[in-house]
């Protein structure tokens, strides 16, 4: 028998009532007008983003920004608080003397932890006056959440997917269309930009900043103001959203009587990763802990481990602001990958700041390592994980392997941030193809 020490008593009065904003504690690069090269200002950013947005995106001065009362009342509807467990089978299988837990984003009604940010930007543009919203979306987890909360918030919503995910994932689709959602494949021909780039390939499989582009012109198209664009991730005020996850998961842990060593979450923008660290990076400033911080990307799509720290645009096409990050290039073409939701050039530029001071670190693994990781986390610990957050996974293995090596007691927590039940095809074919599915031990 296993005992249960990895289950907390947390309700929904323990959702957080403020979002931690880092900025205050750690400044943030400057974003630049492209045209002039001078720092943006609020009405640069006015015809892309609702009002709130901006507020948040270019505040550097509140540490705590207020929950507005609907958006809790939404998380907890959508199934906030979320669990924090323990993997013993995992441990087991491992036979590691590491303790690993795992927070549980993967138990929204849309699969993942993208309802953080997308309930609150539904939420602030509804409020704003505005009525319709474009938005991006690889693997199509954040789509869903966004349609979802415009559904809730009863705004129109038009999703231009990665037109790669588009044709792996069929179903994200379906569940977009079913609350409400209008997607196209992207590049596609609704917009001036994607017809340019199918008369230059029609074949094209799209990336995350092609259809950035194509949200972007829609919105500022729109002279009536009603048309506004929400970011899935990368943006400073989408990382702050997502830290319910790390403000629970420090209550969880309190509660439990835990301090990591080992904080690990997989990354591409940046958004689940910022909002599982910053909370505890926050105890780390102030000297209360002496947590290591992990990130995980695809070495198909390094940002991180392989990319420049300077300023880039955040779409392909040149049209957004420009922010210093680590990037591989705003015209970046990677393979085609099933973590789809990893498919980014860039990265959040406070994410970058802190690799870049040595506050993080991060690592890199293989699509076939990462599906390794992700069907040995299924066949102990019964959950499907989603591709993305299988790279956490396999961090936090390779960690708890380390431990067995040193026969250390480490406690490592990572973050399940999505399930992978939609992502059927490409566990299918990597089934298929591997003769060993598991990692050896």
């Amino acid at each position: 028998m296993f005992p249960i020490d990895g289950r907390t008593t947390l309700t929904v009065d323990d959702i957080p009532k403020k979002w931690y904003n880092i900025a205050a504690d750690i400044g943030s690069p400057e974003i630049l007008n492209p045209a002039t090269m001078k720092p943006v200002t609020a009405e640069d950013l006015a015809p892309v983003f609702c009002k709130t947005s901006v507020e948040q995106e270019l505040d550097t001065t509140h540490r705590f920004i207020d929950i507005p009362e609907p958006v809790r009342e939404a998380y907890a509807q959508f199934g906030r608080v979320t669990p924090l467990q323990r993997a013993y089978h995992l441990e087991q299988y491992l036979k590691t003397p590491a303790k690993i837990y795992f927070k549980r984003e993967d138990v929204s009604p849309t699969g993942s932890h993208k309802l953080n940010s997308a309930i609150a930007q539904a939420y602030y543009n509804k409020k704003d006056g505005v009525e319709h919203l474009t938005t991006e979306t690889g693997a199509g987890q954040w789509g869903s959440a966004l349609s979802l909360s415009c559904n809730y918030f009863d705004l129109d919503l038009i999703v231009f997917m990665v037109k790669v995910s588009f044709e792996q994932k069929p179903f994200r689709r379906s569940i977009m269309e079913t609350y409400g959602g209008t997607v196209y494949p992207s590049p596609s021909n609704v917009t001036e930009y994607g017809r340019s780039v199918l008369a230059k390939d029609p074949s094209y499989g799209g990336t995350l900043g092609t259809a950035i582009t194509e949200a972007v012109e829609m919105a500022v198209k729109d002279q009536t103001g009603k048309t506004k664009y929400s970011l899935g991730s990368v943006a400073n005020h989408v990382c702050m959203h997502q830290t319910v996850i790390g403000q629970e998961l420090i209550a969880q842990m309190d509660e439990l009587d835990i301090v990591p060593d080992y904080m690990v979450g997989c990354i591409g923008g940046g958004s689940n990763f910022a909002g599982f660290v910053f909370p505890m990076i926050e105890k780390k400033l102030k000297g209360k802990v002496d947590t290591t911080f992990l990130a995980v990307e695809p070495s198909e799509v390094p940002s991180l481990t392989k990319g420049e720290f300077r300023y880039d645009y955040g779409d392909a096409g040149g049209i957004t602001p420009m922010f210093k990050m680590y990037t591989l290039g705003h015209d970046f073409t990677p393979n085609a990958l099933h973590a789809g939701g990893l498919r980014y050039h860039g990265m959040n530029p406070l994410v970058s700041e802190l690799y870049h001071n040595k506050t993080i670190s991060a690592v890199s693994y293989n699509e076939t390592q990462i599906f390794q990781a992700a069907v040995t986390f299924a066949r102990t610990e019964g959950i499907i994980p989603a591709p993305e957050s299988s790279h956490a996974i396999r961090g936090a293995i390779e960690l708890a392997l380390d431990a067995k090596k040193k026969n250390e007691e480490k406690t490592i927590i990572f973050n399940l941030s999505g399930h992978g039940l939609l992502d059927m095809v490409g566990y299918g074919n990597f089934l298929k193809n591997c003769d060993h599915p598991m990692i050896d031990v």
